[in-house]
């Protein structure tokens, strides 16, 4: 379980091909208080520490996170945002997020707002019904709050608002156009729909 508050930027040094994809991260993190085997989220990926260095973990990519993943996020050199598992006790700062991603969306625009930016991002009509204005939503791994929802013939969208400190501490700061997000849904919103299907 985690929150959605990124509290390092890795990234990727070196990518083995195996009966699954075996990456290891460079870190910030002091990786003496992580143990093998804990949970760290990678871009809104749960995965699994599997060996560690002092300045690295090294996580195994099923075939089944490569496919539902964005494309290019598990290559040599890519940057991911990562948050470690939430502690009884920790600050709740952004959500309850599981680490699952529910769908990859497109970001179509980013447009400068004060010393903010707006992000416009495309998502499949299969989680569009979990999209609401002002609901939670994490993107990448980061805890966001939805400003905005349309949907036309064309498809469906939502927007973000990036303040600054989130686009210094995340790898939003250096996203562009066209780039792939993981989109994970508020899991309230998952249970209400739910509900709401069953009468």
């Amino acid at each position: 379980m985690f929150t959605g508050i990124i509290t390092d930027i890795g990234t990727i040094t070196r990518v083995e091909e195996r009966g699954d994809l075996r990456v290891t991260v460079q870190t910030g993190y002091d990786t003496s208080g992580i143990a093998i085997g804990a949970s760290v989220a990678n871009s809104g990926v749960c995965l699994t520490v599997v060996s560690k260095t002092d300045t690295s973990l090294t996580f195994d990519v099923s075939a089944e996170t490569l496919r539902c993943t964005a494309s290019g996020m598990w290559q040599e050199g890519a940057r991911l945002n990562l948050e470690r598992a939430l502690k009884v006790g920790d600050e709740l700062g952004g959500h309850i997020v599981t680490g699952h991603v529910d769908a990859v969306g497109r970001i179509t625009d980013i447009t400068p707002e004060g010393d903010s930016k707006r992000f416009t991002f495309q998502m499949p009509a299969s989680i569009a019904p979990y999209v609401a204005p002002k609901g939670s939503i994490c993107l990448n791994g980061a805890s966001l709050t939805v400003n905005s929802v349309s949907d036309d013939d064309l498809g469906h969208w939502f927007t973000v608002n990036i303040i600054p400190h989130t686009a210094d501490w995340t790898t939003f700061g250096t996203a562009r156009p066209g780039d792939e997000v993981n989109i994970e849904i508020d899991v309230l919103a998952r249970y209400l729909f739910r509900m709401k299907q069953l009468g």
